[in-house]
């Protein structure tokens, strides 16, 4: 793994540790153009009052306010969990070069689980799609979150 993309992990994990911090789902994201890192958010929907405010939404609207454009070209997102159908739609819409995600969500994931939507014949763009890197980290943050809210189970 090279540098800039230990780096972006290492945001999205942050992201992601903050999100749960605030008893938000812990995901985290990190939107990356080269060696720069555009933006980085964790979920919110709690925090506000809002149903699209996952992380990847956050992130994409931070680095499309931090470019001027709501195209995201030659840029790399990274995010902790398989992003939903919701995410992936913005996501080709804001034109993200490659996606890489850690763990699968075969509950409510939109990329290899359910819509699969980059598949689909009215996706416009589909980003390279990398996926399972750093599974086990994130899985354990996800497992660790959800045990903590549950705890007689």
């Amino acid at each position: 793994m090279n540098e800039a993309a230990a780096g972006a992990w290492a945001h999205a994990f942050k992201a992601a540790r903050d999100a749960a911090a605030q008893g938000e789902v812990p995901v985290g994201a990190c939107i990356v153009r080269g060696a720069s890192v555009l933006a980085a958010a964790g979920n919110r929907t709690l925090a506000e009052c809002d149903p699209t405010a996952h992380a990847e939404i956050l992130a994409l609207r931070q680095a499309c306010r931090a470019i001027g454009s709501e195209r995201l070209t030659n840029c790399d997102l990274y995010v902790t969990l398989e992003p939903c159908t919701m995410c992936a739609g913005a996501i080709s819409f804001a034109r993200i070069r490659r996606l890489y995600f850690a763990a699968s969500d075969p509950k409510g994931g939109g990329i290899e689980h359910g819509a699969r939507f980059f598949t689909q014949p009215t996706c416009h763009h589909a980003p390279e799609v990398y996926g399972g890197i750093r599974a086990a980290e994130a899985g354990e943050l996800l497992r660790e979150f959800f045990r903590s809210k549950r705890p007689d189970s």
